[in-house]
C-alpha cells in the first residue's frame, strides 16, 4: 500500500537502495546515484524525506546535507544520514550536522521502519505545533476530533479565546502579548493535566484561541477551575495604573478616549455523548455560535450545549 510518502534517497549504493526498499515499501521511493544531480531537484520537488548516504561519489554527505538545510522554506522536511561503522568517531557532530536521525549500514529492517515511522511523525508533530506555544495546532486538533468521534467516545469539547486580547496587544505590544498567550496556554494544560481520562486534550488552534477535551462529566468543573486561575493571574500582566483602574484607557483614531476591560476569557462546549456527532465540522460549528454567546456577557464565563441533557 503507497502511503502517499515520497522518499529521497541519495547514495550509490545499489544494495542499500534495495534494502530501503524492501523495509519501506510503502513510500515512493526516488534514487541519486551522485549529490550534485540530487539538489536541483531537492529543491524543486521537495520530499517527505530525504535520505542521505556518508559515502557519495561526488560531494560530501555534510555538504550537501548543509545546502539543503540552509535553505529556511526545506528546514522542516526531515533528514536522515545513513553511516558506515568507520564513520564513527569525535569527529562526527550529527547536531551541528542539523540530521534529524541516523541509521547504521547494514540496515534493520525491524529497526529502520520503526525509526523512518518516528521521524515522519516527529516531523508532523514539529511542523503542526504552534510556533509560540508549542501546543498541538489546528492539524492535531481536527484529527483528535474526528478520532475520537469516530471510536464514538464521550467527550466534552471546549474552544476558549480571550476577551479584550486586542486592545492589550495594541497598548503593550506584541512581545507583551506573546506572554498572555504563554501564559493562557500554561493555565489551561495545568488545569486539563489535573483532570483524569484518556480524553483529556489541549491545543491552541492560533492567536487567542485555545480548545480542550476532557470527559464529559469533568467540563464544567474544568471551566470554572480555567477561569478562576484565569481571572488571578491576569491582573499581574497590567501596569500598576491599568490595574488599579480595572481597565485599559486610550485613545482612538477620532481623539475620543476609550475604556477597555481587563482581559477575561469565554469557553463555549460541546459535548458529543453516544456518537451524536459524526464530523469535526458539527462541533465547531455549534462551538462557534455557543462562544458568541458566552461573548455577550461580562467577564470570564462559560457555556454549555444545553441541546441535550449533559
Amino acid at each position: 500500500m503507497n502511503t502517499g510518502k515520497h522518499f529521497f534517497l541519495i547514495s550509490g549504493n545499489s544494495s542499500l537502495y534495495q534494502s530501503f526498499k524492501d523495509t519501506y515499501p510503502q513510500a515512493q521511493w526516488t534514487v541519486f546515484e551522485h549529490g550534485a544531480g540530487a539538489i536541483e531537484l531537492i529543491f524543486n520537488n521537495p520530499p517527505d524525506l530525504l535520505i542521505v548516504d556518508s559515502k557519495l561519489p561526488d560531494l560530501e554527505s555534510r555538504e550537501l546535507i548543509t545546502i539543503f538545510k540552509s535553505e529556511n522554506v526545506y528546514r522542516q522536511i526531515p533528514v536522515i544520514i545513513c553511516l558506515d561503522r568507520d564513520d564513527l568517531g569525535p569527529d562526527l557532530n550529527l547536531t551541528e550536522l542539523e540530521v534529524d536521525d541516523f541509521l547504521m549500514k547494514p540496515l534493520d529492517s525491524l529497526l529502520t521502519s520503526m525509526r523512518l515511522d518516528l521521524v515522519l511523525a516527529r516531523a508532523a508533530w514539529e511542523l503542526d505545533a504552534n510556533p509560540l506555544t508549542k501546543l498541538p495546532g489546528n492539524t492535531s486538533i481536527i484529527h483528535k476530533i474526528q478520532d475520537m468521534m469516530d471510536k464514538k467516545q464521550d467527550f466534552a469539547l471546549a474552544y476558549a479565546d480571550l476577551d479584550n486580547f486586542k486592545s492589550y496587544n495594541d497598548k503593550y505590544g506584541f512581545s507583551r502579548g506573546d506572554e498572555i498567550l504563554m501564559m493562557t496556554a500554561r493555565i489551561v494544560v495545568n488545569t486539563i493535566r489535573a483532570f483524569s481520562g484518556i480524553e483529556s486534550f489541549v491545543g491552541h488552534i492560533g492567536g487567542d484561541d485555545f480548545v480542550f477535551m476532557v470527559p464529559p462529566d469533568q467540563a464544567e468543573s474544568a471551566c470554572r477551575i480555567l477561569i478562576r486561575n484565569f481571572d488571578a493571574i491576569v491582573p499581574n500582566f497590567y501596569d500598576q495604573e491599568d490595574r488599579h483602574r480595572g481597565l485599559i484607557r486610550s485613545t482612538d483614531r477620532q481623539g475620543r478616549i476609550v475604556d477597555f476591560p481587563m482581559m477575561s476569557v469565554s469557553i463555549a462546549v460541546v459535548f458529543n455523548k453516544g456518537g451524536e456527532l459524526s464530523h469535526y465540522g458539527q462541533a465547531s460549528e455549534i462551538a462557534m455560535n455557543l462562544k458568541k454567546i458566552a461573548k455577550k456577557k461580562a467577564g470570564s464565563n462559560y457555556v454549555l450545549d444545553r441541546r441535550k441533557s449533559s
